[in-house]
């Protein structure tokens, strides 16, 4: 599936789009005010401020499915 993602969004294993190439974050590092520096399966690092968007794909498990509540308001 594909996310929006930014400094305060952004997880472990999300495959991110950087210059048409697609980038695994493997850690990240919460820097001040509200940056985040992401650290590449490939060894390349990026920094990011709170209003970066970035684009991602996340893998997400099928068999964690998000409970529907089915009652009546």
């Amino acid at each position: 599936m594909s996310v929006e993602v930014g400094a305060g969004t952004v997880l472990r294993g999300d495959q991110v789009m950087v210059g048409g190439q697609e980038f695994t974050v493997a850690d990240m590092i919460t820097l001040a005010p509200g940056r985040k520096r992401l650290h590449f399966a490939t060894g390349e690092t990026l920094t990011i401020a709170p209003s970066t968007v970035l684009w991602a794909t996340r893998r997400m498990d099928t068999r964690l499915r998000r409970r529907r509540d089915h009652r009546a308001p």
